[in-house]
């Protein structure tokens, strides 16, 4: 057996795109989007009719060209999501504004409308995860939504901090960001590698998923944002996994052994202390940790300026 097939005994396995041609032939459980795979994918003909019906239908609802722009960003998330449920048999993610991470009662706005056009649409919100950035203000939103039974997933997450927030906060999912740790780390060191065992992304979830297992939180972990194979192969076991289509392909053009790593009963008794996450200490853990404040920011930074693009070939088509 390859790679990839001994991998989704233990992990659901998540595909990292826009493109549902690679969906199709990984074959993944679930999917997640972000505005530069849309952006992407949008430039691609065979997607321009998701394009035109998005146009259509912000016309059709308003003259004002703000906020055509907006329901048009929000009918061509939501009609790539239903391209990608067709193809998947879990859930996709969809992404919330980046400009409103630090906005609750936006945020919770934005949900509800994404969530609406979706049951418009005859799917279930059981299918949908909103992605949110793992702001304070953004687990407070996903907190509210989540009672609502609007699932949420928590993105942009570097820290043990943020995912015990989140779990506290009852978010069905988190996405913590290996790749773009082990980036922070090599440049803070000066250094071009890290090898996948000592890699802090890949140190960042397992000591997440221990804490979860250990104290019995629902909150599902997904490890995001992979740069190398090793890094996958040292999170097997992970609830869940969100993976490029290159880095599938190698899975599935990799033979051997895959040893799962994480385990829930060896996390059971894995001697965690607990910490105790309220605003305060929430905003000083982060302040005190420069990794993971600097890349939130970037994060936020980076979302934005790919739902700029995508804004900008919208408003031209308008």
């Amino acid at each position: 057996m390859n790679l990839l097939e001994q991998l989704k005994k233990f992990t659901t396995v998540v595909a990292d795109t826009g493109d549902f041609a690679s969906m199709m032939a990984y074959k993944p459980v679930d999917a997640t989007t972000n505005p530069s795979l849309i952006f992407s994918a949008s430039q691609d003909p065979k997607y321009q009719y998701l394009v035109e019906d998005a146009i259509s239908y912000a016309k059709a609802l308003t003259s004002e060209k703000e906020e055509q722009l907006k329901k048009a960003l929000d009918k061509l998330a939501v009609n790539f999501g239903i391209k990608i449920l067709e193809i998947v048999p879990g859930r996709v993610s969809t992404e919330v504004d980046a400009r409103l991470s630090f906005d609750v009662k936006g945020t919770i706005a934005k949900a509800r409308e994404l969530i609406s056009l979706y049951e418009s649409a005859g799917i279930s919100r059981e299918r949908i995860l909103i992605k949110i950035a793992s702001t304070w203000e953004g687990i407070r939103a996903a907190e509210v939504l989540e009672k609502e039974g609007i699932h949420c997933n928590l993105t942009l997450l570097f820290s043990l901090t943020q995912a015990v927030a989140c779990a506290e906060a009852g978010v069905t999912l988190i996405s913590p960001f290996v790749g773009r740790i082990l980036d922070w780390h090599k440049k803070d060191r000066g250094i071009a590698d890290i090898p996948p065992e000592e890699d802090p992304g890949v140190k960042s979830v397992t000591a997440i998923y221990n804490y979860f297992k250990k104290f019995g939180y629902a909150t599902q972990v997904m490890g995001a944002s992979f740069r190398n194979m090793g890094e996958i192969i040292q999170l097997a076991g992970c609830d869940l996994l969100t993976i490029s289509p290159a880095l599938l392909k190698e899975l599935e053009q990799t033979e051997g052994v895959l040893e799962r790593k994480l385990d829930p009963e060896k996390a059971k008794n894995a001697d965690i202390q607990t910490l105790k996450i309220d605003e305060i200490n929430f905003r000083w853990m982060m302040n005190e940790d420069a990794m993971a404040t600097e890349k939130l920011a970037e994060g936020i930074r980076n979302f934005t300026k790919d739902l700029l693009k995508l804004e900008n070939k919208l408003a031209a088509l308008l």
